[in-house]
C-alpha cells in the first residue's frame, strides 16, 4: 500500500508537470537502470533455483543459489550508491543546495522548473530509497536463510521458508520492474 501510494503520487504529478519531469528523468544514467534491472532479474532466477533445489533436496546448490542471490542482492545496491552518489555530486538532492540545470526535451531555449524537477526527485529518492530498504531487509533474510540452509536445515518436506522469502523477493523485484520504466524511461530523448 505504501509503493502504491508513491506511484499515485508520482503519476499525478508526472500528469501536472511532465516536460520537467521528462528532463529530470533524462538527467538518470539509463546504463546504470538498466544494469541493475537485469541483476534484479537474475537473483530472482537464483531464488528460484534455490528453492528448486531444496526441494529436490540438493542442499549444496541451495546454497550456491542462495550466496548468488546475496551477491546479486549486494550488487544492485551497489549500483544504486554509485547512482546516488552522483546525484548528490551534481547536486540533485532535493533542498536547500538544489540545482538542475537543463531545459525541455524537444525546447532547448525553455529552463525546467526547479521546483517541478525537485518534486521529481523527491519521488525519485523515496521510491528508490524505500526500495533500497526493502532489498536490504531482503538481504537479511536470505542471509538467515544461507545460513540454515548450510546446516541443511531445508529439505524436500520442509523449504516453506524459501518459498515465502522467495515471495518476497520477487515482490521486491516487481516493484523494481515498474519503477524503471517510471523513473528512467519518461520520454527518453538521450
Amino acid at each position: 500500500m505504501f509503493f502504491g501510494g508513491m506511484f499515485c503520487a508520482y503519476l499525478i504529478y508526472r500528469l501536472w508537470y511532465f516536460p520537467d519531469f521528462a528532463a529530470a528523468s533524462n538527467s538518470l544514467d539509463i546504463t546504470l537502470g538498466t544494469v541493475n534491472t537485469a541483476v534484479l532479474i537474475c537473483s530472482s532466477l537464483t531464488v528460484v533455483m534455490a528453492v528448486r533445489a531444496a526441494q529436490l533436496g540438493k542442499r549444496q546448490q541451495q546454497v550456491i543459489y542462495l550466496a548468488l542471490t546475496l551477491v546479486l542482492g549486494l550488487a544492485f545496491l551497489g549500483v544504486k550508491a554509485v547512482e546516488w552518489t552522483s546525484k548528490f555530486e551534481e547536486h540533485h538532492v532535493p533542498g536547500p543546495t538544489f540545482n538542475f540545470q537543463g531545459s525541455i526535451p524537444g525546447h532547448p531555449d525553455q529552463p525546467v522548473d526547479q521546483h517541478h524537477a525537485q518534486i521529481f526527485f523527491s519521488l525519485y529518492f523515496a521510491m528508490t530509497g524505500m526500495h533500497a530498504l526493502h532489498m536490504i531487509i531482503g538481504i537479511g533474510i536470505f542471509s538467515y536463510l544461507l545460513y540454515h540452509a548450510w546446516k541443511g536445515k531445508y529439505t524436500p518436506d520442509y523449504h516453506t521458508p524459501l518459498e515465502n522469502s522467495g515471495l518476497y523477493w520477487h515482490f521486491v523485484d516487481i516493484v523494481w520492474i515498474y519503477l524503471f520504466p517510471l523513473l528512467y524511461l519518461i520520454d527518453r530523448t538521450k
